[in-house]
Parts: C-alpha cells; structure tokens; sequence
C-alpha cells in the first residue's frame, strides 16, 4: 500500500450515528445516495475495519462488525448496509485469500485516501438470487486479455457509489465456468440505471446496473471454476454467519433508534386532559418494556453469537442464520409496537418512526430469508432426533 489505512476508532461510533442521522431523513425523502455519510465512516476507520494484518489492516473481528453496524444502522441504514457489504468482502479476503493480489492492493490503496466501497452484484431479472440455485444470465466472453462482460444486475445496492462491483458471471465456455468479476467503476460499457424505487433503505440506491462489453482484465476474477456446484453463489457457514449477524445487528440499530425516539416522544408528549406526560402512564411503561426487553435479548444473542464465532466456535456459525430469524423479528416487532402505541404521530412523515418501519422492514429480504432458514433448522433438528431415535433403539450387543 501507499499510504495507511485510517485506523478504526470505534469511540467515534457515537458521534457518527448522530452525524448520519441528522440527513438521514433528507436522503430517504429524496432518495439520495448519502456520500457525505461515507466520508465520515472512512475518517472513522470503519470501512476498512476488517482488512486483515497481513494486508496492513486492524483485522476486526466479527463483534467489533456486529458493533460497528448498529451503530451504522441507528443513523442511517442505507449507510450501514454498503459498509456492511464492504466490510464482509474485506473480512471474507482475510479468511480465505480470493482475490488477485495486484487488484487487492490496488483496493487498498484506493481505501487508505477515500471512501472505497464494494458490493457482490448477483441478483438478475431472470435468476433471482443465486443462493437459491442457477445460472447467472451475466456473460463473460475472452477477447484477448480480457473479459468482456454483457448483462444485467438488479438491487445492486450502492450501485452509484462502488469502487468495486464483484459480478457474479458465466463464462461462454464449453464446460462453462461462474466466477465474480471485478469491474472498476466508471469502466467502459458500465451504466447504472436508477431504478430504485423501493418503501424503505431508499438511500442505498440499489439500482440496476447494465454492462455493455464492460472489459475486465482476464485476471481480475475471484472463484472461476466449472458451475457444476455453482463455487461462489453459496457461502460457506463462516461467511453466511458473517451476512446473518452483521445485517441483523444493522436493523437492530434501526429498532434501538425508533425506541429512543419513541421513549423522547413519550417524554414531551404531555395531553391536556393527562396534564403529564406519556412516560407517566404504567400503559406506557409497560410497552416500553417489552420493546426494551425484546431488543435485549435480540443484542445480546447477536454478540453473544458474534464473539463465540470470532473464538473459532462452529456451532455458533452454524445457529447464525437462526439469529437471524429472532434478531430481525424482533427489530421488525418493536418498530411496529412503537408505531402502534402512538397512532398517528407514528406514521407522521414528519416524524422519524415512520422511516425506521419501513427501513426495518427491509430486513425480510436479506439472505438467509426466513424460510431457508427454518427449513433447514427443522430438518437438522427432525434428523438429530432420528438419529437419536436409531441410537437407543439399536439392539444392544453382548
């Protein structure tokens, strides 16, 4: 690298989710991509935060992540969600190196002077998302010392502002190989077409990204190997435990802000005929302390989770996605109940809450979605009791 990566500075976290939070209702009525919230996420260190020692980087671990995006998440999800999936890519490389050497250095050297985000571009009109099986539409054709890349990604979160897109792609092979790309922004042929229009993370600018021939040097791709299992489109348990938590803990942010703006409003919120306020009346209370309660123990299973990963623990990678499920549902439950207990002040564009509920809301449509999850965790759950079932049955030997 040329220069330092800016160290990470987690003491800043606070005032960084004051910062972002003070525009975070600007961008989401205009749907703009929040620049300026990057600026500061870099001068904290905070994109860069997983970058491995070896690459000259602090190497975070997954509940300094988990942190880092709550913290994220309370001020401006559309934020937290890019850092988060740069975060991922910088923690996924210190794993398991993927990446060319000369195109990872060239990215860090980009990190250490500005913001340098990078998002995975898998999802298509056609294919949905490759997690759940497929080949990609994306086409990359060898034309001498590059790939020339021809299609069409959707939800491409952050589109506008990526240094790097990682494009997931087949080759026009016989036997055809899949592999993510990586494409430089500003490359020839690349085009974003602002298509986002969505409820909620409306600053994230998901929007559709089109490649025209875009050229990719023919050494810039990550996992290229024959699609017989798809390599790359299906995380590995340590890295799906990595998306799980870390987005969980992005919406739990969310939550944690809507009940700090709710606990505010219960607070001055003082009706002539009560001549107190809200926070007076055990009704009040009471339902402050289930969404107090619920997001306690959604935290506390997220970094509880998050630490026993960073200790090498497998088993706690393996109940991530369950985490999830619980996590998410909980956010999702607590934004509604704040909603629910005030009426119409909840759903006031004027006030903040309604922006946390659609935000929240958001959090279904991350993998690992609900029913994978729990198909899977009810299969293994139903296998481990057959197999206890077989053990004590099996005829006892002499």
């Amino acid at each position: 690298m040329s220069s330092p990566l800016p160290a990470p500075d987690l003491a800043r976290l606070p005032a960084v989710t004051e910062a972002l939070a003070a525009r975070a209702a600007e961008h989401d009525r205009d749907a703009s991509f929040p620049a300026e919230g990057f600026v500061l996420a870099h001068e904290a260190g905070l994109l860069t935060a997983t970058v491995a020692a070896r690459h000259g980087g602090p190497g975070a671990g997954l509940a300094d992540t988990v942190r880092i995006l709550r913290a994220l998440g309370a001020g401006d999800p559309a934020v937290a969600l890019v850092t988060a999936m740069t975060l991922f890519t910088h923690a996924a490389e210190a794993r398991t190196p993927g990446w060319p050497p000369a195109a990872y250095t060239a990215l860090l050297d980009a990190s250490a002077t500005d913001p340098a985000l990078v998002n995975a571009l898998r999802v298509e009109p056609e294919l949905g998302s490759p997690v759940r099986g497929g080949l990609p539409a994306t086409t990359a054709r060898r034309d001498g010392d590059h790939w020339l890349l021809t299609g069409r990604k959707i939800y491409s979160t952050g589109a506008v502002g990526l240094s790097r897109m990682l494009v997931f792609a087949r080759t026009d092979e016989d036997p055809v190989r899949v592999g993510s790309f990586i494409v430089r922004a500003g490359s020839p042929g690349l085009t974003v077409e602002p298509t986002w229009d969505h409820v909620g993370l409306r600053a994230s600018r998901s929007d559709d990204v089109v490649l025209d021939s875009v050229p990719v040097p023919v050494g810039d791709v990550i996992a290229l190997d024959e699609a017989g299992d798809i390599p790359g489109a299906r995380p590995d348990p340590e890295t799906g435990a990595w998306n799980a938590l870390g987005l969980t803990a992005l919406y739990l942010g969310v939550a944690g802000a809507a009940r700090d703006w709710l606990i505010r409003f219960l607070h001055e919120r003082v009706p002539t005929a009560l001549g107190a306020p809200l926070a007076t009346l055990s009704r009040f209370q009471t339902a402050v302390g289930e969404i107090e309660t619920a997001l306690f123990g959604a935290n506390t299973l997220v970094d509880t989770l998050a630490a026993r990963i960073d200790s090498g623990d497998q088993e706690a990678a393996d109940r991530a996605g369950a985490a999830k499920v619980l996590g998410t549902r909980a956010a999702i439950t607590a934004v509604e109940q704040a909603v629910a207990l005030i009426g119409n002040h909840g759903l006031t564009r004027a006030n903040p809450l309604q922006r946390h509920y659609r935000d929240v809301l958001c959090a279904r449509v991350h993998t690992p979605q609900d029913d994978s999850v729990l198909l899977t965790t009810g299969r293994a759950a139903l296998d481990r009791v057959d197999r206890a079932l077989d053990r004590t049955s099996a005829p006892k030997g002499n």
